[in-house]
């Protein structure tokens, strides 16, 4: 029988990996608020600032962006982080364009902003109301066949927070970044969750869920369950000493 770890415990075996492929490079920022700027992209650009060169992750950012007066998380925090890179020309890392970087990690190496900033397309008032029409105020997000169907306004069951519909490209902004703002054929009505699952985890070139990115971003529980996955698919199994060997 080959032994390849000895953990009390899957947790533990999942801390040491972590451990071990984390680079000694990146430092991690720190919440220097209170933020209390009147909207969401401002208390965002100010904790970005007060971090420069050093990497933010979701929990952060969030922590930032939330309403001072009603400490509510706002759902479509991720755009406005996408908006200080397309409006107003910050530079904003992020896994896809630096390697040591995890998904929903990011870092502003500098507060220089650029001269030439092209603003985000997006539909036109006359087009989002016949987008919105269209989907009957829900969310157009299709999986397996399955639609979403989270009705703007509600409560929604995974994320938490009230669904506020939003206009996203149906080709990635990345590959067509002029979509036709009179065309609503182009665009397609996604809440805040599926804004962020398209952006992170769906992989434009394949077409296919960027698998690595979804378990990454899981719960620790979630986590456990596909690595037993894992070990068994392999040919390994887990002792209840926590012991892995070849079965």
């Amino acid at each position: 029988m080959e032994i390849l770890a000895h953990f009390h415990s899957p947790q533990l075996l999942i801390s040491q990996i972590r451990k071990n492929i984390m680079t000694d490079t990146k430092v991690y920022g720190e919440y220097k608020g209170p933020y209390r700027q009147k909207s969401v992209k401002k208390r965002i650009e100010a904790l970005f600032l007060d971090n420069l060169g050093k990497v933010l992750d979701r929990e952060l950012i969030q922590r930032a962006a939330r309403d001072p007066k009603t400490k509510k998380e706002p759902e479509n925090w991720h755009q406005r982080l996408s908006e200080l890179r397309t409006d107003d020309g910050y530079t904003i890392l992020s896994w896809r364009n630096r390697g040591d970087l995890k998904v929903q990690e990011y870092l502003m190496p500098n507060a220089t902003k650029r001269t030439q900033v092209g603003k985000r397309v997006r539909p036109n008032n006359k087009t989002w109301i016949a987008i919105l029409e269209r989907a009957k105020y829900r969310c157009e997000w299709m999986e397996g066949g399955q639609a979403c169907g989270l009705h703007e306004g509600e409560v929604d069951p995974v994320g938490g927070g009230r669904v506020k519909l939003t206009p996203d490209h149906k080709n990635p902004h990345s590959l067509d970044p002029k979509a036709d703002p009179f065309n609503p054929n182009q665009w397609q009505a996604l809440c805040g969750r599926h804004q962020v699952t398209k952006k992170n985890y769906w992989d434009s070139s394949t077409g296919k869920m960027n698998t690595y990115a979804i378990v990454q971003f899981s719960t620790r529980s979630e986590k456990e369950v596909v690595f037993r996955f894992l070990l068994d698919y392999f040919g390994y199994g887990m002792d209840e000493k926590g012991e892995i060997k070849r079965k």
